[in-house]
């Protein structure tokens, strides 16, 4: 992962003004279609010079709408909806109607990428953010209610599951534990049948200290082409939920964000 500067933290006002440009929306728009691209497979798409494109392109990871990971000698950029996320959900959900969370998807169905990642800066530290990633209670106050259980040790067994064990969610294997720095495990999901066709994948999480601060990665892949997105379609919610109750101690309001939460009471 490329190391990013402090300035990356730009919150609201770097979004707003990374997407006041119609070059770099475009820019969006090509990673949105094709994600995990190169400089220069993105240079052809545009008339200018390399270094437009890259100037461009620094605005957007600034703003962390774009996040990079080096595969061999390539640097490839993916869309982070993240921001535009949190965005949403700070200046949009709150007027409109509730159902206006699911127009916000940044990706669809018709995607057919394998690798997916996610980015977010959230104002904590390593060892506070590991146990709101590895303890079941704090988990499910971000994660649609449910809640991780595991040893947490190589080769021992995951359980994402809501309501005291009434719906099992998910289930899958520890593969690395590296506190409070690294998690690898993999993850099938069971909520419906037709997610628990698409069999077994592997989620990431990285963390990386940045003064006050911690990057927190998320990379989901080993995902088949084509895949539901309903596998990694809910991560922008999760990861603005894990700020908003590390940062606030609030719980997340966005519709959906509680969907496997306590039952409301009669």
């Amino acid at each position: 992962m490329d190391e990013v500067g402090t300035d990356a933290i730009e919150g609201d006002d770097g979004v707003f003004r990374a997407l006041s440009d119609p070059t770099r929306r475009t820019l969006l728009d090509e990673l949105f279609l094709q994600d995990g691209q190169t400089l220069a497979a993105l240079e052809e798409r545009f008339e200018m010079s390399r270094f437009g494109v890259m100037k461009h392109l620094r605005v957007l990871e600034n703003a962390g709408l774009v996040v990079t990971r080096r595969h061999g000698r390539e640097k490839l950029h993916f869309l982070n909806p993240v921001p535009i996320r949190r965005v949403h959900d700070r200046w949009v959900s709150k007027y409109a109607e509730p159902w206006a969370g699911a127009l916000s998807e940044l990706k669809d169905r018709l995607e057919k990428q394998m690798e997916k990642m996610f980015e977010i800066y959230i104002r904590t530290t390593p060892e506070r953010l590991w146990e709101a990633i590895v303890d079941p209670d704090t988990r499910a106050k971000y994660n649609f209610g449910a809640g991780a259980f595991s040893e947490w040790r190589p080769g021992s067994r995951i359980e994402l599951s809501a309501r005291g064990g009434q719906f099992l969610l998910g289930e899958g294997e520890v593969l690395e534990v590296d506190p409070p720095r690294r998690l690898v495990h993999t993850m099938r999901a069971l909520w419906a049948e037709d997610v628990k066709e698409e069999g077994f994948s592997r989620v990431t999480w990285e963390i990386q200290p940045i003064e006050d601060s911690c990057r927190v990665t998320v990379v989901h892949d080993q995902l088949r082409d084509g895949a539901n997105d309903q596998l990694y379609g809910g991560w922008p919610m999760i990861l603005s939920g894990l700020k908003t109750w590390l940062e606030t101690g609030d719980l997340l309001t966005t519709p959906g964000s509680l969907l496997y939460g306590p039952a409301p009471e009669q």
